[in-house]
């Protein structure tokens, strides 16, 4: 029999709503794929209502790490809930945590899109230039890209090196004049988690190319994989022109 599953995680909704059709009983205000997914909202990752997800008598809560907080999933636990936490920092660590996020929720064989988003990674040839870049997530207060993130894999395999990957934060607070100061190559400026636009970033680092890119292809491990080498790589190229 199926679980009945609760997702935490936008990336992992749009995995299993595609893999296990069925599966999801509850999901996040913020989980926008597929767009037509019915089923009953329970707040946000980073304030679920754990009251809500246990009205949903979930076999299975799915959880990140990152973007869920420690206490309401030790409350779900607290309560008899079954909870699976995921890590994913490099590409790889993907492929692998979605494999038994799906197992865990009832998955009877590896999808095809998981085997084409491998295929579309491993198959990535190594870049010829290399490009310096960073990569705000927020502003008021800015914040970029730090060590140990999905997303500077991500980049870091489609040539692009952001300047704090070594900094001791995973996404330090940096002053607009510092990043500027620091002259990359580009800047990286995706529409999520904070959305940014043609009109709302790239009027911060005058005379730097900006790159405005999808975060759903730049954050998100889930079927937008298999196509973001592709979408990703298309934007940088526009900006390095």
């Amino acid at each position: 029999m199926t679980p009945r599953v609760v997702s935490l995680v936008p990336s992992l909704t749009e995995a299993v709503a595609q893999s296990v059709p069925g599966a999801l009983v509850g999901v996040t205000d913020w989980c926008t794929h597929p767009a037509d997914l019915a089923v009953t909202r329970i707040g946000g990752t980073k304030n679920p209502k754990v009251e809500a997800i246990l009205a949903l008598r979930p076999d299975l809560v799915i959880a990140n790490e990152e973007e869920n907080r420690a206490p309401d999933l030790a409350a779900l636990r607290a309560a008899g809930v079954e909870v699976l936490v995921t890590e994913v920092r490099t590409v790889p660590q993907a492929f692998g945590e979605l494999a038994r996020v799906l197992t865990a929720c009832g998955a009877v064989s590896r999808p095809r899109w998981l085997d084409e988003a491998q295929s579309a990674w491993t198959a990535l040839p190594a870049p010829r230039t290399r490009t310096t870049a960073v990569v705000p997530i927020w502003r008021r207060p800015w914040m970029v890209l730090g060590r140990d993130t999905f997303a500077g894999d991500v980049l870091t395999r489609l040539g692009v090196d952001h300047l704090y990957t070594a900094h001791p934060e995973r996404y330090p607070t940096i002053p607009v004049g510092e990043l500027r100061a620091a002259r990359p190559d580009v800047v990286v400026l995706p529409d999520e988690p904070y959305r940014f636009t043609p009109d709302d970033g790239p009027e911060a680092f005058p005379g730097l190319p900006c790159a405005l890119v999808s975060g759903r292809h730049l954050t998100w491990y889930g079927p937008s994989l298999a196509e973001a080498p592709g979408v990703l790589g298309a934007a940088l190229r526009a900006v390095r022109r």
